[in-house]
């Protein structure tokens, strides 16, 4: 990880923009600003904090709302006066309460929030949890799922209803995301491939 003492905080007279990335779904949440104190903090406590140009403050982002963004890492920019910072939202960003402060589609969200719940799952391995279990079993098991999932999809398609179909859909889209996370693939990764194949 890139350090601060790199960061020309001279050229914006102590603050530089600071925008913020889902770090699962590589969408732009929002941007702030941010002072060598705020990106201390931001390190120190892994929740991201921006330096308010109207208040004269730090404050962290959700820290009335409680949509935090849990910090993930972050990038200079080339001419070292700009942040990119990864993290985890985990509410809505912006205060219309939007996914996002640039009008990212409702909806993509869910992806991500289903994403966050599974790795949630995986670290700490609750009792009774059906995705630990899942996670106990390995790849064998989690890939049976999987293929369980998928017939039951085309029979759903070929047989049943049209709300039987979207329900199967979710089962196998739920059991892909479980085996994405056991094989460390995120979603940032899947939506990648995607983009290149819509060129």
């Amino acid at each position: 990880m890139k350090k601060n003492t790199k960061i020309d905080w001279k050229k914006g007279g102590g603050l530089v923009p600071a925008v913020v990335q889902d770090a699962d779904t590589n969408a732009v949440l929002m941007l702030g600003y941010m002072n060598r104190a705020a990106l201390t903090k931001t390190l120190k406590t892994k929740q991201v904090w921006f330096y308010s140009r109207s208040k004269k403050r730090l404050w962290m982002k959700g820290e009335f709302s409680r949509n935090i963004l849990a910090f993930v890492d972050y990038k200079i920019d080339c001419d070292a006066d700009a942040l990119l910072i990864s993290a985890r939202p985990s509410g809505p960003t912006c205060h219309t309460g939007d996914y996002s402060c640039f009008g990212v589609e409702k909806g993509s969200e869910i992806f991500s929030d289903l994403a966050r719940v599974i790795a949630d799952r995986k670290s700490k391995m609750p009792e009774g949890s059906y995705t630990a279990s899942l996670f106990k079993g390995g790849v064998n098991a989690i890939t049976a799922k999987v293929k369980e999932e998928a017939l039951e999809v085309v029979k759903a398609a070929k047989k049943e209803t049209k709300q039987r179909l979207i329900e199967e859909t979710v089962d196998l889209m739920y059991h892909t995301f479980v085996l994405l996370a056991e094989k460390k693939v995120t979603i940032a990764d899947i939506d990648k491939e995607a983009r290149k194949r819509m060129k």
